[in-house]
């Protein structure tokens, strides 16, 4: 079946902050060049655990490229209630992935650094350990891992010229709720805690990739630009995109206070041992940029240029600690 609009991007997970940001960047960077559109929609206009929204919705929009950024993403809630974010993570982006494929609809799917066992490969130094590459063995360590990496193969396995992208440790922000965004993240977290607490606890011993939600936005769609002027072609690839470098959830409390122009000794380290989760999280989520830049992309900056952009002009802000921040 032949599709309808050749510029029409379609992203799903529209209530999300990449889905959101998705969106916003069209006409900023690549879909400007590309002369595309991004249409977001939110669950109630493309239910993934529902193949007949799903196909009610590919066949209304008819978008040359979806871009799957929705997935149930409470990483706690999984472990009590894996069979709902099973239906999502893992059937429904299957599902997406068959309806794609028929339509000859080109799909982009978004995953994450939890497909991982999150243990520091060979046991080295996690400041210096080599960056997870996208072949190295996967081994999820939470119900939301699993769900996401049984997404990853049913995806694959739909429509096998899919492109998968991991990334990791995502964040927006404290514009967030100007930009209509609700809930958190650990930014916006951690620069509302600056107005609110003389001092924040954060766990030191877990490293990983901080990535600017818009950046990788962006970068997503200057990929699709780029393979529809046929220079770069990443189907069937699995591929990692998250902020350059690496640091801890404290290295990045830190830098949020400081850019804030708080000091950042207010942020103590503690471990992860001292803030129990239901989920366990990650220790090593440092994720190579290899892939990315062999298939002709440019990588993303160095997470701090990003933190520092993102608060650039943001004041303090006061309010309550994200019940999903990795801090005391």
């Amino acid at each position: 079946m032949s599709v309808g609009h050749p510029d029409a991007i379609l992203a799903t997970g529209g209530g999300g902050q990449l889905g959101h940001h998705l969106a916003r960047s069209a006409g900023a960077r690549a879909g400007a060049r590309a002369g595309a559109r991004v249409v977001a929609l939110g669950r109630r206009e493309l239910d993934l655990t529902d193949p007949g929204s799903i196909a009610a919705a590919l066949d209304r929009h008819r978008p040359r490229v979806v871009i799957n950024a929705a997935a149930y993403t409470d990483v706690d809630g999984a472990e009590s209630d894996e069979a709902a974010a099973r239906a999502v993570n893992a059937a429904g982006a299957g599902s997406l992935g068959l309806a794609c494929r028929d339509r000859g609809i080109r799909l982009i799917h978004l995953s994450t650094d939890y497909v991982f066992s999150g243990e520091v490969p060979g046991g080295g130094d996690p400041a210096t350990a080599p960056g997870v590459e996208p072949d190295d063995p996967t081994g999820p360590a939470t119900a939301y891992g699993r769900t996401k990496l049984a997404g990853e193969l049913a995806v694959l396995a739909a429509h096998p010229e899919a492109t998968v992208i991991r990334t990791a440790w995502v964040y927006t922000g404290p514009g967030r709720r100007g930009q209509g965004l609700s809930g958190s993240d650990f930014v916006d977290t951690m620069a509302r805690l600056e107005g609110q607490r003389d001092t924040v606890s954060v766990v030191d011993d877990q490293w990983g990739s901080p990535t600017h939600a818009p950046t990788l936005a962006a970068a997503i769609l200057e990929m699709v630009a780029l393979e529809a002027d046929g220079a770069v072609d990443t189907r069937g690839l699995v591929l990692h995109a998250a902020g350059s470098g690496r640091a801890t959830w404290c290295e990045v409390a830190r830098r949020t206070f400081a850019h804030l122009g708080a000091d950042p000794d207010r942020v103590t380290p503690c471990t992860t041992a001292d803030f129990p989760r239901p989920a366990p999280r990650p220790a090593f989520s440092v994720l190579s940029g290899r892939s990315w830049e062999d298939a002709g992309l440019a990588p993303l900056p160095d997470w701090g240029e990003s933190l520092r952009a993102a608060l650039a002009s943001a004041p303090g802000v006061v309010g309550a600690a994200s019940s999903s921040s990795p801090l005391r």
